[in-house]
């Protein structure tokens, strides 16, 4: 017979966590509905254009009644500006691109979100994350398990949780299928069974990102240029970019000089490296391209769910969401304890400092770190003062290949 408790769920505006508080109800919960509203810096702007926050509390307090629960609206605003966006901020001025989900999960989800529920009584709290918790009592330890649904397996967004944190965690939605929780939203008749997934930064939603961004950071345009050092185009500020991005870079009708005939000229071009000192953005043709393939990583600020990194040896790992796990051997690096490094038996591509490097042992999700640096297979030693190219070859660089 399963243990009656009292349950707070999180309840965003969104389909998954609406049908998990559905579910804990079902399984015949004491089940209180929570909405966090963690942004406000231009929720209020007159035109109502990213007034995400008030309709998706709409939509949650709509589910909240269908259900048949209460729900609370709570503003961890101020909780969220200091522990996760001054970070996300900080990251991209570094020139480095980071994982606000990661952080937002860590510090808001499963800390001051899990804190308040605590206060109200609640002995779990639940989330629509795809991912499952399983107590193994061998070890005596909770472990994170990636969703059933290996399609919308949201582990690699909670590897920082603790024993502590997991021990309170529910994921009622990662037992079972995205397309079974869509179907079971429509079955129930919740106003938001079609609505769509968010796509946006954790809490702030689907702004353009570039406009976004430059209210918060300093940025200056220069130079986007190949590998010879030539500049190709202009970037209007490194912060904007990635590793790997393609689109926005104004540089599709280029070819690489010097190039030999029947290469990678007529290839798109992606960010290979950003020169944070000399504000150039440096451009490589072809998408395995060597400068983009990296066979080994060291990361920092390692965060285990055990509590304690894993043994040396071959795990799988992942540097990006929704890719598959990637064969590697692991060991704890010498720069220090939250350190480690990945030794890849398939170079990844576009590793990206600032990102997570998730490992696992099979479906367990073990913990992970933070992307410092990384090895690719041709580095990239880019001269400076090149000669600008010459009118003719300015022309040819305009003229779009067929």
């Amino acid at each position: 017979m399963t243990q009656k408790r009292r349950i707070v769920v999180g309840l965003s505006g969104g389909v998954d966590s609406a049908v998990s508080a559905w579910l804990l109800k079902r399984a015949g919960h004491e089940v209180v509905g929570i909405f966090m509203k963690n942004w406000e810096d231009d929720d209020s702007d007159g035109d109502g254009a990213y007034c995400s926050s008030r309709q998706d509390f709409l939509d949650a307090a709509a589910v909240a009644d269908v259900i048949g629960i209460d729900i609370e609206h709570v503003n961890f605003a101020a909780e969220y500006k200091d522990r996760v966006f001054a970070e996300f901020l900080r990251e991209y001025q570094a020139g480095r691109t980071p994982n606000p989900d990661v952080l937002c999960n860590a510090e808001i989800k499963f800390k001051a979100f899990l804190d308040h529920a605590m206060r109200l009584g609640a002995e779990r709290i639940a989330t629509g994350h795809y991912a499952r918790v399983r107590y193994d009592a061998a070890s005596g330890l909770h472990q994170l398990l990636k969703g059933v649904d290996p399609g919308k397996d949201q582990s690699y967004f909670l590897h920082r949780l603790t024993q502590a944190q997991l021990a309170c965690a529910m994921f009622p939605v990662g037992e079972i299928h995205k397309t079974e929780v869509r179907r079971l939203a429509q079955e129930i008749g919740l106003p938001n069974a079609s609505k769509k997934d968010s796509t946006g930064i954790c809490f702030i939603g689907e702004r353009p990102f570039r406009e976004f961004l430059s209210r918060y950071i300093a940025h200056k345009s220069g130079a986007i240029v190949n590998t010879q050092g030539r500049r190709i185009g202009e970037h209007l500020g490194l912060s904007f970019y990635t590793l790997g991005q393609r689109q926005g870079l104004g540089i599709g009708g280029i070819k690489d000089q010097g190039a030999a005939r029947g290469g990678s000229q007529h290839q798109p071009w992606f960010v290979a490296a950003k020169d944070v000192p000399g504000n150039r953005l440096i451009a490589v043709q072809g998408h395995n391209h060597p400068a983009l393939l990296y066979p080994k990583l060291h990361a920092g600020q390692a965060s285990w769910i055990a509590g304690h990194p894993p043994a040396p040896g071959r795990y799988g790992a992942k540097t990006r969401y929704r890719q598959s796990d990637a064969s590697c051997l692991f060991a704890p690096a010498s720069e220090g304890p939250l350190d480690f490094d990945l030794d890849f038996e398939a170079p990844q591509w576009a590793v990206t400092p600032g990102q997570s490097a998730v490992l696992y042992d099979g479906e367990v999700c073990l913990g992970g770190g933070i992307i410092e640096h990384a090895q690719p297979l041709q580095t990239l030693d880019v001269p400076h003062e090149l000669p600008n190219p010459s009118k003719r070859q300015r022309k040819n660089m305009r003229k779009p290949q067929s």
